[in-house]
């Protein structure tokens, strides 16, 4: 970071001096040092611009990569993440809603996670009572009706939703907490 400081210092710093010299009055003759400085000084902008770029562009490359990271995989509208993404959200969000869609609910589930049985129309029921504008993570025990409850919020207009990939059982391999 101390080196895109001072590179844009610098940058700056030949910038003005480069333009300082360009405004003062001209000088009717040019010897060729001043000449080979000028162009020295050019080039010299010139490669400490395209550092800069590189440094931005790998800055910006590795920013990218921290936030799908931290986002997950785009499927259909909503985000797959893994057990250890799902517990950065559940940790940083308060407001998060958990939603399992799955009737095994009471074998065990996420702490903090409501249950909407996606397969006997308990989630179609419920949408219309959820606010799109929050966050919800949803998984079930298996994937077909994790799917289906995150696309089901999807298609109603909910713009943040996450499912969790491999589930329940991914969650409890992981070694995370679980509610009975």
């Amino acid at each position: 970071m101390n080196k895109k400081v001072v590179l844009i210092a610098s940058l700056l710093l030949l910038v003005l001096l480069f333009t300082a010299c360009n405004t003062a009055e001209p000088v009717e003759t040019q010897t060729p040092s001043m000449e080979s400085e000028s162009e020295s000084m050019e080039a010299e902008t010139e490669s400490m611009e395209t550092e800069m770029d590189t440094e931005m562009d790998e800055s910006m490359e590795a920013d990218m990569e921290t936030d799908s990271m931290m986002v997950g995989e785009m499927m259909d509208g909503y985000y797959d993440v893994t057990p250890e993404q799902a517990k950065q959200l559940i940790d940083t969000m308060p407001e998060l809603v958990i939603i399992d869609v799955s009737s095994a609910y009471a074998q065990g589930h996420l702490p903090g996670a409501i249950n909407y049985y996606v397969g006997d129309g308990s989630l179609d029921e419920a949408i219309p009572t959820l606010d799109p504008a929050k966050t919800y993570l949803v998984y079930c025990h298996s994937d077909s009706a994790s799917i289906s409850g995150a696309t089901k919020l999807v298609n109603a207009g909910f713009e943040n939703v996450y499912r969790l990939i491999g589930n329940y059982g991914a969650w409890v391999a992981a070694g995370y907490e679980v509610e009975q």
